[in-house]
């Protein structure tokens, strides 16, 4: 079968520092077909979601969990094209969508069967590939930090995928919601969707927040930044106030006011879905399918805009992720 691998490069940048493969060092190669073991399922692809996770495994800064295949991807839909023993509540045929922890670029992947499902009622399989990696991610993630009704919820990136669902699904909640954004017209977009307050990244955003609140703040902040949002989060939180972060794209090390936290009774936390074991990952896809999945069917949530890439034009994608400009989902077709 065919699949996407990455071309090492060698050398150093400028700075010294290894240099990193870009998105003209993926390759589509031949490779040896996945077989289901017990309890997997082995899925021909359809389509398979573009995640900024992929960018980091493609960098080689977010290698897979051992025993999994290194080929990229975390979410995928498809056909039914074999079952390992023991699988019953599929047949071949069936159409799915999979939570991953590799492989969905590929024409075909195997995945634990606890970790399919059949994708929300009217949704077409390339749009139902986008969406498996954000809701099981802000799903998972905000029932860990308590999300209540009546909170004020903060998502960084609203017009990203995680942000798009994160808006819907707060508002879903009952929240009254917040979001950053780096252009007017991404903040419109994240308006459209719900957002009470939508601010620019670039202005202190921190600011216009507490303004907006009357002082409040974020009782719950859902951040993909990581290091440069650090302190900025703390200062923005409520009183007994969570952020859950779920991204190092403003990098890994950052400073934190453990005072200022201890004067808050707050709580920093950060989580990955992708190293979770299996019987945890198949607990919040079984939540995932019975109270997300019902949103999406009667329009609660809408799917982001997605931008759809032919399997062959992988570095395309991944460059066009790169650019910050997409607005959505990117999507690889088969």
């Amino acid at each position: 079968m065919r699949a996407v691998t990455v071309e090492p490069v060698e050398g150093t940048d400028e700075r010294g520092r290894p240099r990193r493969p870009g998105p003209e060092q993926l390759r589509i190669t031949e490779v040896e077909a996945p077989t289901p073991a017990p309890g997997e399922i082995l899925v021909t692809t359809v389509a398979a979601g573009i995640n900024r996770a992929d960018l980091l495994q493609r960098q080689g800064l977010y290698p897979p969990p051992k025993g999994i295949s290194d080929v990229i991807g975390l979410e995928a839909a498809g056909t039914v094209a074999a079952l390992g023993e023991g699988v019953t509540e599929w047949a071949v045929g069936d159409e799915l969508v999979a939570l991953l922890a590799g492989g969905g670029y590929a024409e075909q992947f195997v995945v634990p069967a606890g970790q399919a499902m059949r994708p929300p009622a009217g949704m077409d399989l390339v749009t139902a590939a986008t969406v498996v990696e954000v809701a099981t991610t802000v799903a998972s993630n905000m029932r860990h930090v308590h999300l209540r009704e009546g909170e004020t919820f903060l998502v960084h990136g609203g017009a990203g995928g995680i942000g798009s669902f994160a808006i819907q699904y707060a508002k879903a909640k009952g929240c009254r919601v917040a979001t950053t954004a780096g252009t007017a017209e991404k903040l419109e977009f994240c308006r459209s969707l719900g957002a009470d307050i939508a601010i620019d990244y670039h202005d202190d955003w921190v600011s216009e927040l507490k303004q907006a609140t009357d002082g409040h703040g974020a009782d719950v902040i859902l951040d993909i930044m990581g290091a440069k949002y650090l302190p900025l989060n703390v200062t923005a939180l409520a009183r007994d106030g969570r952020c859950v972060i779920i991204g190092m794209q403003g990098g890994a090390k950052g400073e934190l006011n453990i005072g200022e936290l201890l004067g808050k009774r707050g709580t920093v936390t950060a989580t990955s879905l992708r190293f979770r074991p299996v019987e945890q990952k198949i607990e919040i896809c079984r939540m995932v399918a019975a109270e997300v999945w019902p949103l999406y069917e009667t329009g609660t949530i809408v799917p982001a805009p997605v931008e759809r890439f032919a399997f062959d034009d992988v570095a395309s994608a991944h460059a066009r992720l790169e650019s910050g400009e997409v607005t959505g989902k990117l999507v690889l077709t088969f």
